[in-house]
């Protein structure tokens, strides 16, 4: 749904692993009540005295999403490299805090917040670029948790030709269906705990059911060039948008919303899936597990890429569905899946046990001793969600779940990881 681009499509075309574009998502609430506050719009105007869609400050810009309690911080086009990313995050995210504080209200982090009513909370962006919003609202209605109520972190990486497109698509529609199991950090809507790690990707990938062909089965379908790309997903989603959107406004790239977009306008792959983390230390650490795997893959470590290319979406999102479900308890099956990343046990495993062992062959970060610490958590004490639910318990009442996530924000503006038995 974003109409600012985090890669600039007039840069030179970058080859594989050469840029990275990163964008965090943040909801705006009240200090006290966790309410959630429609005021990014107000955020923006009181540092430039305009109601833009995008402000940029070097390397990092802020931009607006759908709805008015949500900010977005992003790499103001590709960066080179991941390492000490964080840092220039947590920098924006302390500045922002800041401006928040005579709104009494904060940034809070996790891909939902526990406690919103979609459907009298929800305010859409008024201003810039809101026709496309409003196109949005007419034909799926924005008010929900699977639109109004959503937090995401993307990863944007590059691809010069169909040749690297090809390794790039092979790689990531592989790797989807287990990232959830690192990134999950919705265990919570309606005040209620769901029963799924990854509440908001249930909820995302049934939030356009109406025009099936939007989302597909979340990941993408086994298309390896541009030309094929184009007809059998970008041109079915725009037949199947068109009577609902005769202006058109609707009917490009960024309407795809699978768990990985092909921006061919930027020569980009578009990872969606990632619940967003506690801070920005945790999302580089998600991030760069799931790079140094994709690097990996496409490298053969482990299989030849035409192994990675004859999984059909279907088998991929059984497997996905069982993640976004259990997280890093879903026991993963499949022999022939895990020997798509070099995991020789004849045996099932759990797919935090997978991750493990992804992290040990795949990822050194003795240079990151912080990204390093927050992978370690992750990985041992479990993902964002499981974490969160240790420290609520089975049925916990509205105040307890704002107290845990009052210390989710903590965290956030420290820039630490968030563990139930120690405080930020």
């Amino acid at each position: 749904m974003e109409t600012v681009e985090p890669m600039d499509s007039s840069r030179k075309r970058l080859h594989l692993f050469e840029g990275f574009g990163v964008e965090l998502e943040y909801m705006i609430v009240d200090r006290d009540s966790l309410q959630v506050k429609p005021i990014t719009d107000q955020l923006i105007h009181d540092e430039v005295g305009a109601y833009l869609s995008d402000v940029e400050f070097g390397d990092i810009a802020w931009s607006n999403e759908l709805v008015l309690h949500v900010v977005e911080l992003k790499t103001q086009g590709p960066v080179k490299s991941l390492e000490q990313l964080q840092q220039k995050f947590q920098e924006h995210v302390h500045k922002i805090n800041g401006m928040l504080q005579k709104y009494n209200a904060m940034l809070l982090p996790t891909a939902a917040h526990p406690l919103m009513n979609p459907y009298t909370d929800t305010k859409l962006w008024p201003h810039e670029h809101n026709a496309v919003y409003e196109a949005y609202n007419r034909i799926f209605d924005c008010r929900g948790h699977g639109w109004a109520n959503l937090q995401s972190t993307h990863l944007n990486l590059p691809f010069y030709n169909d040749e690297e497109f090809e390794k790039l698509h092979a790689a990531i529609r592989v790797l989807l269906p287990i990232i959830p199991a690192l990134s999950a950090s919705s265990p919570v809507l309606d005040g209620v705990v769901t029963g799924l790690a990854d509440s908001r990707l249930e909820v995302y990938r049934q939030n356009q059911k109406k025009l099936p062909s939007i989302t597909g089965k979340v990941v993408p379908e086994a298309v390896f060039s541009q030309a094929n790309y184009e007809e059998q997903v970008l041109q079915r989603m725009y037949r199947e948008v068109a009577p609902h959107d005769p202006e058109g406004t609707l009917q490009e790239e960024f309407l795809n919303s699978r768990g990985a977009i092909a921006r061919f306008e930027r020569n980009t792959i578009e990872i969606r899936l990632l619940d967003i983390q506690e801070s920005p230390v945790a999302d580089m650490a998600v991030l760069q597990a799931v790079v140094a795997v994709l690097q990996a893959l496409i490298a053969e470590r482990w299989v030849p890429l035409q192994e990675l290319k004859v999984w059909h979406e279907d088998q991929l999102s059984a497997i996905l569905l069982d993640v976004i479900a259990k997280g890093q308890e879903a026991i993963l099956t499949d022999q022939d899946y895990l020997r798509l990343f070099g995991y020789g046990s004849a045996e099932n495993c759990k797919a935090g046990e997978l991750w493990k062992h992804l992290v040990e062959q795949a990822l050194t970060l003795d240079d990151q001793p912080e990204v390093a610490n927050a992978l370690n958590f992750i990985i041992s004490r479990g993902n964002l969600s499981k974490r969160i639910l240790e420290a609520l318990g089975d049925e916990p009442s509205e105040e307890k779940i704002r107290q845990v996530y009052q210390q989710l924000a903590v965290c956030l503006q420290k820039g630490s990881v968030f563990l139930p038995d120690k405080p930020c």
